[in-house]
């Protein structure tokens, strides 16, 4: 395992103390020593202060995250049988979460799933497999034929981060869109999501085509919305505007500086006109930046709000600006909200905090006067495990405004 030829590094000793405690990432400047020069996917083995093996990772040389950490413990051989057993170990955490009413659910969620840097969605029977680190492109070769032994897919579809695309054109001819197993993929792929169909955009979509992790809480929506009026602002594809016709609403208004996304929502909306609810709500699509459309009026017509903004603070040094964006929202949102009926704000920014978060939200509605009753907060589905400081992007909170 430490011969000559393997990739050895000693760290700082803050950096081997968070390695054992379990966190998944190693910076560039918390490696005090390497014994020379490591390729992309190489796997480095990383070594404590008394020399004595401390955890096995992804080598990534281009990225201030050098190392993508795989295994803490005792020293193991990684080969096929490992990546197999790791492969249905992920798999069979999601047994039994999901019935044939659901199709599309995440099956490899990142570091937290012990695939640093990867993320594997399924639609249907087509798989989207996104990269953030350039260290599995070399590795693409072993993994394939294990997610095609494991999960049989129509097809596998490549999506990449911004910051693996040049590497992946360059030095290995892997472009966003691949198709890396099976049939060719032309278009959006339709899945069930609670019985609902809904298209994914697998080929150039946001993040692998659909925004999953929403599911709990677009479920939660469905159940509060019969005959209600409801606004879902940064609306999206529709989402939340589903569940909520099919949970009886009699009018539903998206929002959405996006006319693409937009026209995505109709025709979700269309797939959907055989169930009943969905045939029976009346639909409406607005075109505008949400801040500047909510502001424009204070009126409270809706009995459902939903706030689910892209994130806020996508760096540390967006976090107090996205707070105030926060509160700002809320209130807004809140003076469109009805007495008895419900807000629902989520924020999606890992680096504002739960805490920072329903803080600010109900901090906004008091100062807005709002007398209100905290129904619940939600996060992570069960699907999108999160088991580290970093991975805790997903929060929601619920509130039902008082009478009056």
């Amino acid at each position: 395992m430490s011969g000559p030829g393997r990739l050895r590094l000693h760290l700082t000793p803050a950096a081997e103390g968070a390695v054992r405690r379990g966190h998944p990432w190693v910076y560039a400047d918390r490696v005090r020593e390497q014994n020379r020069e490591g390729v992309a996917g190489e796997l480095a083995v990383l070594y404590d202060r008394r020399n004595r093996f401390l955890a096995l990772g992804l080598f990534d040389p281009g990225s201030p995250l050098r190392v993508r950490v795989l295994h803490v413990g005792d020293p193991v051989t990684v080969d096929d049988a490992w990546w197999l057993a790791r492969l249905e170990t992920t798999l069979a955490r999601r047994a039994g979460l999901f019935d044939a009413e659901t199709t599309g659910w995440r099956c490899i969620h990142g570091e937290n799933d012990g695939w640093p840097g990867l993320v594997l969605d399924r639609y249907g029977d087509v798989l989207v497999l996104k990269l953030y680190t350039a260290a599995w492109l070399p590795r693409l070769r072993e993994l394939l034929p294990l997610l095609e032994r494991c999960l049989q897919p129509r097809s596998v579809v490549l999506r990449l981060s911004r910051n693996v695309a040049a590497v992946a054109a360059g030095e290995y001819g892997r472009r966003e869109g691949d198709v890396l197993v099976g049939e060719p993929v032309t278009g959006p792929v339709e899945f069930l999501e609670s019985g609902i169909r809904f298209e994914a955009e697998v080929l150039k979509g946001q993040k692998t085509g659909f925004f999953l992790d929403q599911r709990d809480n677009r479920r939660c929506v469905g159940t509060l919305s019969a005959g209600a009026q409801v606004l879902n602002a940064f609306s999206f594809s529709g989402g939340f505007s589903l569940h909520a016709a099919r949970g009886g609403a009699v009018r539903v208004v998206d929002v959405d500086i996006s006319g693409h996304a937009l026209a995505s929502a109709r025709r979700n909306m269309d797939l959907n006109r055989h169930l009943p609810g969905v045939a029976a709500a009346r639909h409406e699509s607005v075109q505008a930046d949400v801040f500047d459309w909510l502001a424009a009026s204070e009126r409270p017509e809706f009995d459902v709000v939903i706030l689910d903004p892209p994130s806020l603070a996508r760096r540390e040094a967006d976090r107090e600006v996205a707070i105030a964006a926060y509160g700002r929202l809320a209130g807004l949102g809140w003076s469109r909200v009805r007495p008895g009926g419900v807000l629902l704000a989520a924020s999606c920014s890992a680096h504002v905090s739960a805490e920072e978060f329903f803080g600010v939200v109900r901090t906004a509605i008091g100062r807005n006067g709002g007398r209100f009753t905290e129904m619940q907060t939600a996060g992570h589905p069960a699907d999108h495990p999160a088991v580290f400081p970093e991975a805790h992007y997903l929060k929601a909170i619920y509130l039902r405004r008082g009478p009056g």
